[in-house]
């Protein structure tokens, strides 16, 4: 049995001109014990669909179950054996850590000593500033104390939206480490990410636009399908270079990547013919390189498809 199992799972919005649909017949499968990422841009219907997986929200069409209960029919068990650490920071903010700890672990029947052993690497890190006022803290050490509330029960499955977002590169490391070693406890993990880099770190991960999933699989397999010769490029003037790529038939994708731009060749052109239309638009100090394409990369062309 699949520790999360979503069936054609659709959201809609209604606004005052339309009705919006946040997540479209959404379809996949998390095996227990998986650390499974939801990777995508803002506005992609992440937040939507953990929302209805923990039960927060109703889903307007399809199904699915969270470790064989089904997410309509079954919310209080759902609720019991979930944990969820929401995006942006909701714990109480003028209770201290401590505080906040003990409140959550009572309202689940349960101490913070009892699930020591499984919040213990995260607790001993913010266990020096246990008096504080919770709204004080930094931004990663916020980051920490919701991790540790979301598992004061040991939950079954673990959902975590945007953990990352906002804070610095060490806590961004700290975080991914602290998830591996939860794994290790047989716990599955869904967490959700508009970082790219991230999805690496992953054992599966749903690429997710516009409320649809783009592709599944391991990130080792979706970089594999990318189908195309993908060339970086650089001149001296780099905006008028993306103009002149995006306007050139030639070039079937370009966007900015870092201190390059990243170009996809149509079929029967060649990086000769790439070179000879940039000379001819007077571009100086060229430098087109092969290079092997990554998560983005694959995101970017499977929205152009």
């Amino acid at each position: 049995m699949s520790a999360v199992s979503v069936n054609k799972l659709t959201k809609l919005y209604h606004t005052k001109k339309e009705r919006v649909k946040a997540v479209e017949e959404v379809s996949f499968e998390v095996s227990k014990g998986e650390l499974f990422g939801i990777i995508g841009p803002d506005g992609a219907g992440k937040t939507s669909l953990f929302r209805m997986l923990t039960t927060l929200l109703l889903p307007d069409g399809g199904s699915a179950t969270v470790d064989g209960s089904d997410i309509v029919k079954d919310v209080k068990a759902i609720r019991k054996k979930v944990g969820y650490m929401p995006g942006r920071f909701s714990l109480y903010q003028d209770l201290t850590v401590q505080e906040n700890l003990d409140f959550f672990a009572t309202i689940f029947n349960t101490t913070v000593i009892e699930n020591y052993d499984l919040i213990k690497d995260i607790y001993v890190q913010i266990e020096p500033f246990k008096t504080r006022r919770a709204g004080k803290l930094s931004g990663g050490m916020k980051q920490k104390l919701a991790l540790c509330c979301a598992l004061i029960h040991r939950p079954v499955v673990l959902f975590l939206d945007e953990p990352t977002t906002g804070v610095d590169a060490v806590s961004r490391k700290e975080f991914w480490d602290m998830l591996k070693r939860l794994k290790d406890q047989a716990i599955t993990i869904l967490v959700s990410t508009p970082y790219m880099d991230e999805a690496a770190l992953c054992d599966r991960v749903a690429l997710m636009q516009t409320g649809r999933i783009l592709s599944t699989g391991t990130p080792t397999s979706i970089i594999s399908s990318f189908a195309s010769n993908l060339f970086t490029v650089k001149a001296e003037k780099m905006y008028p270079l993306l103009c002149d790529l995006e306007a050139w038939d030639g070039a079937r994708d370009s966007y900015s990547f870092g201190e390059f731009h990243h170009v996809i060749l149509n079929a029967q052109y060649d990086v000769g013919q790439l070179r000879t239309y940039l000379d001819s638009k007077a571009h100086s100090n060229v430098e087109i390189h092969t290079t092997q394409p990554n998560i983005e990369d694959c995101f970017m062309q499977l929205m152009q498809n």
